[in-house]
């Protein structure tokens, strides 16, 4: 095994590189670099330097992390036999991909690797933009380019931009967020006596200008919230504000308390947007719920007992531990065999189980979620009838009784007895796997719109209720159902 020697042409052209690499050059017998295309080249090899590059490779494959593996491959391969000098654009610890592998091939003993220096080109670009990086910057790699990493509050680079195509992925991407407008900087050959900077709104960033390997991109640092609002940092700086010492005297009084009902009423109305299957009404309410989560995390922030990042610490753990299948090396075959695993892995991170099993099951905001939950946890340790064909013969032997007690019996066995009639309709809907609140939210809604419907033909009509039979009233709601139909 022989030595591979990588070094940085630096960001521009020969009067730019360093002597100390120019030196190295000079003294190399053979060079191969991963592209020609690059301006110190041109001008090497007019001075009898030769290189053998890997251009050919990129002609072979569609995307680029397989051009990056067959070039290390290549690499490690003529080691075996030669010793090796590796030319990359830049630094070669910065944003070189064929770097990075070989550095894990060196650490895996497959061969003998040293680095040395080059110019990186943030420096150049730093100087152009004339920008300082301690202000916070973030530099991304657009071919493989998340909005999901952006700190829109910094100096944005995303390198590695080479084409159109590229360029067009990278709008996309950054439009999640930005508006369609926002300033961006196309800059190219920074350093060299090629070097271009051309500020351009963002929708026009792959249509303005020939982009090449030379090309960063740079998105300015927002200057207000109001250019921020898709960045989660922005709604919780809100959040913040709201309880602050200036904020709303309203959201400062509030407590994990006096919120149970708003989260309540803003789950059922975004339950209530997915029946309509209205998109853009489940936006709204998505938001309307993810405020009332937001507001709960401050309030644990401001009294000292726990805050957002814990929140989502401990959801994140969760989700991992318990999909195996996902993030380790568990093999399941369907979704059952997922929720049996879930439950599995629920009752291990518990514990044994002390007191009655149902005592996390209570829910004071809905006696029909507490049915089901109390049902479902019997279920689950063998107290449950075999089929459905059970849970009906249950429901007709408590309806039967019921019927009973209301012509012989007292107010208090009428109400007892129509408690287990509604107990046995919630097993029903668990064996045919529906949620009981979402049914009754469902029929409250579906009576309200009914309703309203009959109300405004009885406002229409310049009477009121009272003038119009039930017969009458009944006919209106028919018409609602009718109308409800077509329009479904």
């Amino acid at each position: 095994m022989h030595k591979l020697t990588v070094i940085g042409l630096g960001a521009a052209e020969l009067s730019q590189l360093q002597i100390g690499v120019y030196k190295n050059l000079k003294s190399a017998r053979k060079i191969y670099v991963r592209t020609m295309d690059h301006p110190v080249i041109s001008e090497l090899k007019e001075e009898g330097i030769v290189f053998e590059s890997f251009d050919t490779v990129y002609e072979k494959h569609r995307s680029f992390q397989p051009v990056y593996e067959e070039i290390t491959a290549k690499l490690i391969e003529i080691t075996q036999t030669e010793p090796v000098m590796y030319a990359v654009p830049g630094h070669p610890l910065v944003a070189e991909q064929t770097v990075q592998l070989l550095i894990k091939a060196e650490k895996e003993g497959k061969i003998d690797l040293t680095i040395e220096g080059g110019q990186s080109f943030l420096d150049p670009i730093f100087g152009a933009l004339k920008i300082d990086p301690i202000e916070g910057f973030q530099l991304l790699d657009g071919t493989s380019f998340s909005i999901h990493h952006v700190n829109m509050r910094g100096h944005l680079l995303i390198a590695q931009v080479y084409d159109a195509f590229s360029a067009s992925e990278v709008k996309l991407s950054l439009m999640e967020k930005y508006r369609d407008d926002y300033p961006v900087t196309i800059v190219t050959a920074a350093g060299s006596s090629l070097e271009s900077l051309t500020t351009v709104p963002l929708y026009e960033l792959d249509q303005s200008m020939e982009i090449n390997n030379l090309t960063t991109i740079y998105v300015p640092p927002v200057e207000s919230d109001l250019e921020a609002l898709r960045d989660w940092s922005t709604f919780r700086q809100i959040i913040a504000t709201l309880r602050g010492p200036n904020g709303c005297p309203w959201d400062q009084k509030q407590t994990h308390e006096s919120l149970k009902k708003y989260l309540l009423e803003e789950a059922h109305e975004f339950l209530a947007a997915i029946d309509a299957e209205d998109d853009f009404g489940m936006v709204e309410e998505l938001g309307d719920v993810l405020l009332q989560v937001f507001l709960h995390a401050q309030i644990g922030e401001d009294n000292g007992y726990f805050n957002l990042e814990e929140v989502l610490a401990s959801v994140s753990e969760k989700m991992i531990r318990r999909h195996p299948h996902v993030f380790g090396d568990v093999a399941v075959q369907d979704a059952e065999e997922v929720v049996a695993n879930w439950d599995a892995i629920k009752k291990q991170e518990k514990g044994e189980q002390t007191g009655s099993l149902l005592k996390e099951e209570y829910r004071a905001t809905s006696s029909l979620q507490t049915s089901f939950n109390y049902q479902k946890k019997a279920a689950s340790v063998g107290f449950d009838w075999p089929n459905e064909e059970g849970a009906w013969e249950k429901f007709l032997e408590e309806w039967t009784e019921f019927k009973e007690e209301v012509t012989k019996g007292t107010s208090t066995s009428r109400l007892d007895e129509f408690g287990d009639v509604l107990f046995t309709l919630v097993n029903i809907a668990r064996f045919y796997k529906i949620s009981p609140e979402e049914a009754m939210i469902h029929a409250n809604e579906k009576f309200a719109r009914r309703f309203n419907f009959v109300e405004q033909k009885v406002k229409e009509s310049g009477l009121s209720f009272r003038d119009f039979t039930l017969e009458q009233l009944d006919a209106f709601w028919n018409e609602a159902k009718v109308l409800e139909k077509k329009e479904n």
